[in-house]
């Protein structure tokens, strides 16, 4: 079960794997005991790797898949800027300086990033509930959650972004999990050739580099 889990299947995959593992933790070093300010200005080309390494690891790179990435990066550009801008759906919050250049107060990668963790989340949800499209939107909404929670603590830390309460209001998690479910439902209605094993490195990874900063930079 674990070697189908996390085994890469090819070369690409391998170096894929490899090369993510490898900037993820040099950023977990380099921001615990090198230069701080350096890594965490590096952070969207961490965003565009992550991205870029996630679609080049689906077999098939089809209509379907093109149109859920499109549809994603769109939506969540769009219903940040919509939060940013009125302090609706997240709450009143705004972006530092660390996640790259800005459209309307939010960064372009913004987008990349939500596709990033729609496929990742999408895809342990579709080997949890397989032909189960219900069970397996709503287990992927809730993952994504999770995701965020792992990141509200460390985000003001490294100026990722800012919520004026100080800290993220209930309401920007209900507001996750509102956008996600009709993300994951897209994900699990169009795409077909998940991502499975490198998207599991990928979560893993999320969860090990936000935990990280979570428990030792209070």
């Amino acid at each position: 079960m674990i070697k189908k889990l996390f085994l890469p299947v090819n070369r690409v995959m391998w170096i894929s794997i490899g090369v993510t593992w490898l900037v993820f933790c040099s950023g977990i070093l380099g921001i615990l005991y090198g230069n701080r300010d350096l890594f965490l200005q590096l952070t969207p080309l961490n965003l565009l790797l992550c991205f870029v390494l996630l679609l080049i690891n689906l077999s098939t790179f089809n209509e379907q898949v093109v149109t859920t990435v499109v549809l994603v990066y769109v939506f969540g550009l769009v219903v940040e800027i919509v939060g940013v801008q009125t302090g609706l759906v997240f709450g009143t919050y705004s972006y530092g300086e660390n996640l790259g250049s800005k459209f309307l107060g939010v960064p372009i990668l913004i987008g990349a990033n939500w596709v990033t963790l729609t496929f990742i989340t999408g895809s342990a949800a579709a080997r949890l509930f397989p032909k189960r499209l219900f069970m397996a939107t709503v287990f992927g909404s809730i993952m994504m959650v999770l995701i965020d929670l792992c990141i509200e603590p460390v985000a003001p830390m490294f100026d990722y972004w800012n919520f004026a309460s100080g800290t993220a209001p209930i309401s920007n998690y209900l507001g996750w999990l509102i956008a996600a479910l009709p993300l994951q439902f897209l994900y699990h209605s169009l795409v077909t050739n998940r991502p499975q094993v490198y998207s599991n490195h990928l979560f893993l990874l999320h969860i090990l580099f936000f935990g990280t900063f979570t428990l030792l930079l209070k």
